[in-house]
């Protein structure tokens, strides 16, 4: 059995940041976004948590503009004062929504802190060009617009070190602190510290039926971990209900792993992979945002195989490109630096082996 993870204090989901201007408010400089449908996030103020009432919000209307964008083809809702309201990309599921400011920190493993205004959500239907006009855009934007209630980032950040247990209405514990896999006994030269193949459900401890009829069947020695792709098979997947495959051949949705999900037809490639070895990474990565898939080559001896996947979480308040993932070196899920810091940007271990990206 793994030993348990060191304790560390780790601010998880939606935290309070304290007013202390004169004016009450703190105003942040971030680094800002040179991409025309980025937001400049200006004030950081009292953040709410989970379960909090949804605020009022309403469809667009005409004081609302939409715009088109390519690379990637991408519908942008501006408001009337030109901030951006939404980003929805051609075939993928996730929106990016302006809402109220938050921080994300793991002061335990990094210095770095992401205070962001964008919200990630999954939407019913993949985006299309004009979609603003069909009632099932409407409706779900309108319930969607405002809401604080978790996003696919508040889901993510319930698994790193030391975040409380979570039960569902059935006293299922479905989010807390998360190991990355039991530790590898086998005492094979060069292997790896802990084992991979831990699902979601083996996180959960209960089996799951797929939609191709497939029972995914969980591991005692797997309980309470998720690998990388595992990971974010929970949090897209068990916990945003998107689609979920039950292995990369079977069934439609996400796949089980990160090679898999990198190479699926699945949402729009925001950083197409370059070759099939997957030994370059790519020339510039301003094409990423918030809630994109990341995906690495890590380890030489899987062949042409990517083993490592994240969800971009946004620019720290240093201007660096952050990415969340599950990794054996800490065990866990985190926006750390053990094992190498969680940026994009730069010549660091991740940026050096960051091979694509999608958005589902």
């Amino acid at each position: 059995m793994a030993p348990k993870k060191k304790s560390r204090t780790v601010l998880h989901g939606l935290v309070l940041v304290g007013l202390i201007a004169t004016s009450g408010y703190l105003t942040v400089e971030l680094r800002q976004d040179h991409r025309p449908d980025a937001p400049e996030i200006r004030t950081v103020g009292v953040l709410t948590g989970e379960g909090a009432k949804t605020a009022p919000s309403r469809a667009a209307t005409g004081e609302e503009k939409w715009t088109r964008m390519a690379s990637p083809a991408r519908s942008v809702l501006r408001g009337a004062d030109g901030t951006v309201k939404a980003v929805l990309t051609d075939g993928a599921r996730t929106a990016k929504l302006t809402g109220p400011a938050r921080t994300f920190r793991e002061p335990a493993s990094t210095a770095s802190q992401v205070s962001t205004t964008d919200w990630v959500r999954i939407m019913p239907e993949p985006w299309s060009e004009g979609a603003e006009q069909e009632r099932w855009f409407k409706d779900w934007y309108t319930e969607h617009a405002g809401s604080t209630k978790d996003d696919l980032f508040a889901f993510a950040f319930q698994y790193v070190a030391d975040a409380p247990r979570r039960t569902d209405a059935k006293g299922l514990a479905v989010a807390g602190d998360a190991n990355f896999g039991p530790l590898n006994t086998t005492g094979k030269e060069n292997g790896d510290l802990r084992l991979e193949q831990s699902d979601f459900y083996d996180y959960l401890g209960t089996p799951y039926t797929f939609r191709d009829g497939r029972i995914g069947s969980p591991e005692s020695m797997r309980a309470r971990s998720l690998d990388c792709s595992g990971y974010i098979r929970m949090v897209l997947g068990y916990r945003a209900r998107y689609p979920l495959m039950s292995s990369d051949t079977t069934g439609d949705g996400l796949p089980r792993t990160a090679n898999g999900m990198a190479r699926s037809s699945q949402g729009t490639d925001v950083l197409p992979l370059a070759g099939v070895a997957a030994q370059h990474r790519p020339t510039a990565i301003d094409e990423l945002q918030p809630g994109d898939l990341v995906f690495f080559k890590l380890d030489q001896r899987t062949g042409e195989r990517l083993d490592h996947v994240g969800i971009v979480l946004g620019h720290d308040t240093e201007g660096h490109l952050i990415f969340i993932s599950s990794r054996e070196e800490i065990n866990g899920p985190t926006i750390g630096d053990v094992g190498g810091v969680s940026r994009l940007d730069g010549n660091g271990y991740y940026a050096k082996t960051l091979r694509s990206a999608k958005r589902l």
